[in-house]
């Protein structure tokens, strides 16, 4: 089975990668069919010729889970470096955020109740 999938360039602590078209069961660095592009996540920069990537998936080709996210930014013409995640909150501080909710509603709630006695009494 082929598959297009990453390999591994770069050196220690500044890993780059080719993205491949290989054999399933071939070593991870080893000899590739065919090199379609490549993605640096250091400096933010993919590029894949998305042609023959087409060509290779219509030949049956599997395709990894991060090629394929390369692929649809291609498509889309996303630029990684422009691409802007939104930061994900902890659990603690998810938990936090909840309680603050739910004391000031109950808040809210309280002064709702002593307004409408004040408005009964009067």
């Amino acid at each position: 089975m082929v598959r297009i999938r990453m390999k591994r360039t770069g050196s220690r602590n500044a890993a780059c990668f080719r993205v491949v078209v290989m054999d399933q069961r071939s070593s991870r660095d080893g000899r590739a069919i065919e090199e379609l592009g490549y993605y640096d996540p250091i400096r933010k920069q993919e590029k894949i010729n998305l042609e023959r990537a087409e060509y290779w998936i219509g030949v049956g080709a599997q395709v990894s889970e991060t090629v394929a996210d390369i692929i649809d930014r291609a498509r889309t013409g996303v630029v990684l470096a422009e691409r802007v995640r939104k930061p994900a909150m902890s659990k603690k501080a998810k938990e936090k955020a909840e309680a603050e909710a739910k004391a000031k509603a109950e808040a809210a709630a309280a002064a709702a109740e002593a307004a409408a006695e004040e408005t009964a009494q009067a």
